[in-house]
């Protein structure tokens, strides 16, 4: 009880009228219901609908008798007090477990809205038997009115301006049910190189994106001509996410995205690998028309829980990046920022896709995700053989399609483990050509090869059957101190190569990848994040006569990264980064090629 009523207890409880009196404190379950002393000022939507729901939600209707109360006994010392305030008041209510909690604590705002509600009650009562109120009755009830004079009065005000701000609020939100979240990504981003860039491609003037792996007729060797150093780019991109709810517990996910983002250093990229090293990962157009502000639906699924411990994602185009691989120092947002250092190189062979996600908390150190999604990446025209899941020719199960399983294993707050297996069945959609710009094959790799970072053929420049990957990885992050951590992964990929000639003999080609690093969080200011990371993205150990692109001369591409993710305030920041990567496409002998990005950011 507080110290305001502790005060007043004697002067209460050891009066004729004791009942009047504790008529006041009987109604504890709608000043606690009311807590006028926690009125959330900074009111939102979602804060006023919770503060109402989590207020009212525990109260029960009026009680008849003081034998309904299962914690009050006719031994307690207010035992009588209360059996009054039933009898001859009507005003008391318990809560939904049938308790009154005598013993709670309360304010002098709570006791005042006691007050209030019970002065009601005895002003109805007074209505109808004016004759049975006593004079002495009615001057107790006007002196606790004059003694709470204040409180009723501060109380009474703001309830009032609780309600106009609830009424103004609900004219003004977007949604009973549906949250509007936002991202908008502005990006300055420039690319050079110390000398001449070779890539692996049949034709270096093809657009960025679609630019064509090749073989030479003759010698068989992949085609490699020379890059031209790109111009500085600024551009922007736009996720806007809509989060439904029907229940509270479940959601409706909905993004859609707009951009016109093509990163300068994919200008030094061989075939294949369209968006992969040098390349912020916010510096990307969303659909399929590159350098087109397009809007297109990035996400739509729909998630639900089983019990406590679990959950189950279903949906046409859902992001695998949101539930594996995920990682404290590689979120795209605040940490690493290039696509090859946000996650596995040689995961996921599909980014969006249709199907389900299995969530399961086993406990609070260890949890477990499935997957199966059939493939159907927003960015990927139909036309071209992408977006197969929704294909009545190739359907959910016929094509390009992933199976993940991941457990994660944290022994503290500070660090995370996380096992990884990919099964994944890759389609061949990338079209093979040979120096006169014929076509001779198709093959499998660029934007849905992985564990492939390049393009496959049978060897010979012609086509492959669908092939299947196994992919292996792992990967941590161990916050030190408050101010330092470490984090790394490692993966390692085999993909079956079944040549369509049957005079070709089958193969493998077996490759692996990692990354290392450090963090700096809160340097310089809280909630910043200093990110300085080394990584292999695809270091071949088998099978480089399949390799169309992406083999280079045998040499072993690397990557430094450093970024720095600065908030200027909650919804705004600031991000630098800059990279070298050593050995371009696997190129011993290519000059480092240099990448810096300033970002800007707004998140709502």
């Amino acid at each position: 009880m507080s110290k305001a009523v502790k005060l007043n207890k004697n002067r209460f409880y050891t009066t004729k009228y004791f009942g009047v009196a504790v008529v006041i404190a009987g109604c504890l379950t709608y000043s606690s219901g009311v807590k006028a002393q926690e009125i959330n000022i900074n009111l939102t939507p979602d804060s006023i609908n919770s503060e109402i729901k989590g207020n009212f939600d525990e109260s029960i209707d009026q009680v008849t008798s003081v034998s309904q109360l299962r914690d009050v006994q006719p031994t307690d010392w207010a035992f009588q007090a209360l059996q009054s305030l039933v009898e001859r008041y009507g005003c008391i209510a318990g809560y939904p477990d049938r308790t009154y909690r005598g013993n709670r604590a309360m304010t002098r705002y709570e006791f005042a809205a006691g007050l209030n509600s019970c002065l009601d009650r005895i002003q109805e009562l007074i209505a109808a038997l004016p004759q049975g109120v006593s004079k002495e009755d009615l001057d107790r009830l006007r002196r606790l009115q004059e003694e709470f004079a204040v409180e009723l009065t501060t109380l009474r005000g703001r309830i009032d301006a609780l309600e106009a701000r609830v009424t103004e609020v609900e004219a003004n939100q977007f949604s009973t049910t549906t949250k509007l979240r936002g991202l908008a990504a502005f990006n300055v981003t420039g690319a050079f190189a110390d000398g001449n860039v070779k890539v692996e491609t049949s034709n270096v003037d093809a657009a960025l994106e679609i630019r064509p792996a090749g073989r030479n007729s003759f010698t068989n060797a992949p085609i490699v001509q020379t890059a031209k150093d790109p111009q500085v780019t600024f551009s922007n991109l736009v996720w806007l996410t809509l989060e439904t709810s029907f229940s509270g517990k479940d959601l409706l996910v909905t993004q859609l995205a707009a951009g016109n983002g093509n990163s300068p250093g994919n200008a030094y990229v061989s075939a294949g690998l369209y968006n992969s090293f040098g390349v912020p990962f916010l510096d990307q157009t969303a659909g399929q028309n590159v350098g087109l502000n397009e809007v297109i639906i990035r996400e739509l699924f729909y998630t639900f829980p089983i019990g406590n411990n679990f959950r189950v994602v279903f949906g046409p185009r859902i992001n695998w990046y949101r539930y594996f691989d995920n990682n404290l120092f590689n979120f795209f947002l605040t940490g690493t920022t290039s696509f090859n250092s946000g996650g596995s190189t040689m995961l996921n062979t599909i980014d969006r896709g249709s199907g389900v996600v299995a969530l399961w908390d086993i406990s609070k150190n260890v949890k477990f995700r499935a997957a199966y999604l059939g493939e159907s990446d927003e960015f990927l025209p139909s036309e071209f053989g992408f977006n197969t899941a929704a294909n009545p020719g190739k359907g959910l199960f016929g094509a390009t399609s992933t199976t993940t399983a991941e457990l994660q294993i944290s022994p503290s707050d500070r660090f995370n483990l996380r096992l990884i297996y990919n099964y994944s069945k890759i389609d061949p959609n990338v079209p093979i050509f040979d120096q006169n710009g014929k076509l001779t094959g198709i093959g499998i790799g660029s934007a849905t090869g992985e564990p492939i970072s390049g393009v496959i053929d049978d060897g010979f420049g012609g086509s492959v059957h669908y092939g299947i990957a196994h992919t292996f990885a792992a990967n941590f992050d161990w916050l030190i101190t408050r101010n330092f951590g470490i984090f790394g992964r490692y993966a390692y990929g085999t993909t079956e190569v079944n040549p369509k000639n049957p005079v070709l003999s089958d193969g493998n080609v077996n490759a692996q990848s990692f990354q290392v690093g450090i963090g700096f969080p809160d340097l310089g200011k809280k909630g910043a994040l200093a990110v300085i990371s080394y990584l292999v993205p695809f270091d071949v150990l088998e099978g480089r006569r399949f390799l169309a692109s992406g083999s280079g001369n045998g040499g072993t591409q690397y990557e430094i990264e450093a970024s720095y993710f600065l908030p200027i305030t909650n919804n705004i920041s600031l991000i630098p980064a800059f990279y070298i990567i050593g050995n371009p496409n696997n190129f011993d002998d290519n000059p480092n090629v240099y990448v810096w990005n300033l970002r800007t950011q707004f998140v709502f």
